[in-house]
């Protein structure tokens, strides 16, 4: 991409951001950052005992992430974070003007059919409801695009990739 964005990867649990995010990076051929490694041990443990977090908790998490995404500016990098609320975005574009988001989307059945299959995460299925439930999509006022999550990681990150071109090759 030419002016190399630094590319914030959102959307509910289970969407994939992760695996999407690193696919889109290596597409890019940017550096792939996880979101997750960015909270702190309380919000961890917090979210393994089921419980949402609240504003105050994702602030120094937006704030690590922001910090991450300011560092790569003019470089580029592809983050992966929630990012639900438009006032969270509102926060790393404070930190990191430049951002572009990268919305994943898709069908509740088949995110929570996802979630289940997938081990080793700390997010449970049950905070799923409260994820859609917080959940501000992009608004046209946002540099993003939105993709949906249907398909092989493969299909969408090509997808993703080819949005964020268009994005770019816009000018936005």
């Amino acid at each position: 991409m030419s002016n190399s964005p630094v590319v914030v990867v959102m959307g509910v649990a289970g969407t994939g951001k992760t695996t999407i995010g690193a696919l889109v990076a290596a597409h890019l051929g940017v550096p792939y950052a996880e979101g997750d490694d960015f909270h702190p041990a309380a919000n961890v443990a917090k979210m393994s005992a089921g419980v949402p977090l609240d504003d105050t908790d994702r602030l120094p998490w937006l704030d690590a992430i922001g910090r991450w995404a300011r560092g790569r500016e003019g470089r580029g990098g592809v983050v992966s974070c929630s990012a639900l609320k438009r006032s969270y975005r509102d926060r790393l574009r404070a930190s990191a003007p430049g951002v572009v988001f990268l919305h994943l989307t898709g069908g509740r059945a088949l995110i929570e059919r996802r979630m289940a299959e997938r081990g080793g995460h700390f997010m449970p299925t049950a905070l799923l409801d409260s994820q859609y439930a917080t959940l501000e999509p992009l608004e046209a006022d946002e540099a993003g695009v939105a993709v949906d999550v249907a398909g092989s990681p493969e299909a969408v990150g090509l997808r993703a990739a080819a949005g964020l071109r268009r994005l770019d090759g816009a000018g936005g």
